[in-house]
């Protein structure tokens, strides 16, 4: 059986003795080989995907998650509270009930998929829809927990942010060293924060000998970074990255920067490509803000900015379950046949 997260890392991660760990067992999910678009190919670039589907809840978030209830268990916390786009919530939720505590999650009205409203619903949490977009719901939780006794557990919680680093971690585990390039969405910006919190520490401490160049990709409609002020109605299929104002925007440019990196833009049309090329080719299903890393490498790729044999890491935050509306929408059933065998046979091309 797996060792939860926080005790596979304990001696870097700001916990002790007096910790609860709250665990479902998060983190060590795969990092997979892949066989990469032609552009990649004919670079010698190699693609690795560290599919954070693969978490109890389905996205990255149960590794920051772990840790900020953890914490709050360990200062008394009954409830906790995030405004959420849909992953944070379904985390929050789930942990919440692992620990016994209530949870308060303020959604967006209409900037949610189906999918994990239905998580944090029966994970039992207290949803709160607001007539808004995902940065009136933070304000409104930063607001909610200052006057209440709930802890807030958005990745405006340091603690949040020191579990995700374990990413990572993994990556270095796994393959023995720092890829060249690690590449990732970014919305609130969290999580390119904490990846390149866990590479710098690792680097600091000898264990890495370079750090990646850090490629963060916004949607062309929710791109405050790209373009250097808030977005006030962001917009994109990609709801997981559909905010405006993200709460770690220094934290994403002090990455780039620092790693000589980029955060640009990707249009929906280039996001849905690499989804559909992740599902079909790949075999990874992926909730559609999953894919604007690749969506981004790809550019690269084609565009010669991503240099012959260098490794490539993409973090894929979310299962395809996370927004199966999206899927619905983008693939159709065919007709039914009559059910004998030579119709079936037509029908599946052979």
């Amino acid at each position: 059986m797996n060792q939860p997260l926080l005790e596979r890392y304990r001696q870097r991660l700001p916990i002790s003795s007096a910790t609860p760990v709250v665990s479902l067992n998060e983190g060590d999910t795969p990092l997979i080989p892949l066989s990469g678009p032609p552009a990649a190919r004919e670079r010698g670039v190699s693609l690795f995907a560290k599919f954070e589907g693969a978490n109890p809840t389905g996205s990255f978030k149960d590794r920051g998650m772990t840790l900020a209830v953890s914490k709050a268990a360990e200062h008394g916390a009954q409830a906790v509270a995030a405004a959420s786009t849909g992953n944070t919530a379904a985390s929050a939720a789930a942990y919440a009930a692992r620990a016994g505590m209530k949870a308060i999650v303020v959604l967006p009205a209409g900037y949610v998929a189906a999918g994990k409203v239905a998580q944090s619903l029966v994970h039992g949490a207290r949803i709160v829809q607001v007539s808004g977009n995902f940065d009136d719901a933070l304000r409104l939780v930063r607001e909610l927990t200052e006057n209440y006794p709930v802890t807030l557990v958005n990745s405006v919680n340091p603690f949040r942010i020191q579990g995700q680093k374990t990413l990572a971690f993994e990556v270095v585990d796994d393959l023995g060293t720092a890829p060249t390039y690690h590449a990732l969405p970014v919305g609130n910006a969290g999580n390119i924060t904490a990846h390149w919190l866990g590479y710098s520490e690792l680097y600091e401490d000898g264990v890495i000998e370079s750090r990646p160049r850090m490629l963060g990709f916004q949607a062309a409609g929710a791109a405050p970074i790209v373009a250097g002020h808030p977005i006030e109605k962001p917009q994109t299929i990609a709801t997981a990255i559909r905010i405006g104002n993200p709460a770690s925007w220094q934290g994403a440019v002090n990455a780039r920067d620092e790693s000589h990196g980029a955060i640009e833009a990707v249009s929906d049309e280039e996001i849905l490509r690499a989804y559909h090329y992740l599902a079909s080719r790949e075999g990874i299903f992926v909730e559609p803000a999953s894919a604007a890393g690749l969506a981004g490498v790809w550019r690269w790729l084609e565009a010669g900015r991503i240099e012959e044999g260098a490794t490539v890491v993409l973090t894929l935050t979310g299962h395809g379950l996370k927004d199966p509306g999206t899927a619905e929408r983008e693939v159709r059933l065919p007709e039914p046949v009559p059910a004998e065998l030579s119709a079936v046979a037509a029908a599946a091309g052979l």
